[in-house]
């Protein structure tokens, strides 16, 4: 309907006696002024046949009803226009850069993709024990714990969530969640006992996605921390070369600017394992900025697991089956509030990955011992022995919009030497070692993609432990 309108007004633009019923009233203005000329020269044509004027009249009355039905016209265009809409017509999108540019409208087509999309929802939105309206647009759906995502798995159906494990040892004793720490608990209204919060995936979110099959994961791609990572620019800290069961940060939050729908910036810890080839193990969690998963630029606490380097395994938060949740308080992939502002308050996430010695599963923990859920070590295959690397830090898709660097900002926007509450930091980064204890960090290396736009710089003390500031503007005089 609003092609419809526009192509109207577009006529209207070129033919304006199609826009308004002022050509009914030029009609019979001009109507009225042939019958005082024809009045005023009666005399002087006495001798004209009398069916001339009967012609006139006949004319102007044909001249006055073809500019009353004139505006069928339009409407007819209109019509023509909008049925030749299955034509390609993709040269504006040809010149902004949108990557559906040259596709073409097929009506069975879409037709088709809509049925998968709505196969694909059912799948994922598991049948609601209470449904929470959040501040910020989402539904948060209570669903029976026993009946999330991750028991459609073959090895899991049946079963129910574990028990929890044995905790590392110089873990803090278990806390409560923060207060406040996700939009959609504000209103004060939670999930009740025995049901797991889960944001809503609705129709709009896959619309958005580039790839309707590979809706919520993550592009193929190697993990090589270098600059030819297929877009993607990291500024990340560093530990390798033995064996790991876990690691911990706190990690700063911050809401980049994220300057298109096909680019992201996030801030996460990974836990991984493999060769860096097609058998690439991780684990990851932290918080990304991301509006083809979410459609907003709010930052939003979200897991990743992939066993085959992102290939055709693993998936974000809840959407396909792996992760088991067993916290009925914290929803993965909902908004985070508050986060921290340049030069005014700071605030910080603390997460914690470690692997239970009797299970072998991988445990994921919030704040002060505040249990979210785990991976099944069935998953993985490097994973359900050990880690041997783990990585910190921040992560850009770099879709170089009108040829240039993305101006997407990284952690604060600001580069690492502006120093606290001004550029963004991990702390107290540790890791988990055969005996199931955390330890301090040995050997921290720091690396950045491209230091011009986004950068990082490490250090420690008896405060933070190790830790790092890291981030910057992205495009910029010195990153054009």
């Amino acid at each position: 309907m609003v092609i419809m309108y526009w192509i109207l007004d577009l006529v209207g633009a070129v033919f304006p006696w199609t826009k308004t019923s002022s050509n009914i009233i030029w009609c019979c203005l001009n109507d009225n002024r042939r019958r005082q000329y024809q009045q005023s020269t009666q005399q002087q044509q006495q001798q004209m046949d009398s069916t001339k004027a009967t012609k006139q009249e006949n004319f102007s009355g044909m001249a006055c009803s073809w500019s009353k039905i004139s505006p069928i016209i339009p409407i007819l265009v209109c019509f023509l226009l909008v049925a030749s809409s299955i034509c390609p017509v993709a040269h504006a999108s040809k010149i902004s850069g949108d990557p559906t540019a040259n596709q073409t409208f097929n009506p069975e087509q879409e037709l088709k993709k809509l049925k998968i999309i709505r196969a694909r929802l059912k799948k994922i939105n598991k049948p609601a024990v209470k449904t929470i309206q959040s501040p910020d647009g989402d539904l948060i759906d209570c669903v029976l714990s026993h009946r999330q995502p991750a028991f459609d798995h073959p090895l899991l159906k049946g079963q129910k969530p574990l028990d929890p494990p044995e905790r590392p040892k110089g873990q803090n004793p278990p806390g409560m969640v923060t207060e406040n720490f996700q939009r959609w608990t504000m209103s004060g209204t939670l999930c009740p006992e025995g049901t797991i919060p889960i944001r809503r995936t609705r129709e709009q979110d896959m619309m958005r996605a580039s790839s309707v099959k590979r809706f919520g994961r993550k592009l193929r791609r190697h993990v090589r921390r270098d600059s030819s990572s297929n877009g993607h620019e990291h500024a990340v800290g560093y530990v390798s070369g033995d064996q790991y069961y876990g690691a911990k940060a706190s990690i700063n939050v911050w809401a980049p600017s994220v300057v298109n729908q096909y680019e992201f910036s996030l801030s996460q810890m990974w836990v991984i394992s493999g060769s860096f080839g097609d058998d690439l193990n991780t684990i990851e969690a932290g918080w990304q900025v991301s509006p083809e998963l979410y459609g907003d630029n709010y930052p939003r606490f979200f897991t990743y697991w992939t066993t085959d380097a992102y290939q055709a395994t693993g998936c974000y938060n809840l959407l396909c089956s792996g992760f088991v949740q067993t916290n009925s308080r914290i929803a993965i992939g909902a908004a985070i509030s508050p986060t921290s502002s340049y030069n005014g308050g700071q605030f910080d996430i603390s997460l914690l990955i470690w692997k239970d010695p009797k299970h072998g599963n991988w445990w994921l923990e919030f704040g002060s011992g505040v249990l979210v859920g785990y991976w099944p070590s069935f998953l993985f295959t490097h994973l359900q022995n050990h880690a041997s690397m783990v990585q910190f830090g921040g992560e850009v898709v770099n879709s170089r919009p009108s040829g240039s660097h993305t101006a997407t900002q990284m952690g604060s926007g600001h580069f690492a030497g502006e120093g606290f509450g001004k550029a963004s930091y991990f702390r107290n980064m540790q890791v988990v070692d055969w005996d199931n204890s955390l330890i301090p960090l040995s050997n921290l290396k720091v690396l950045a993609d491209h230091p011009n736009c986004y950068d990082i710089q490490g250090g420690i003390n008896n405060f933070w432990g190790n830790y790092f500031y890291y981030g910057g503007p992205g495009r910029n005089v010195r990153c054009p």
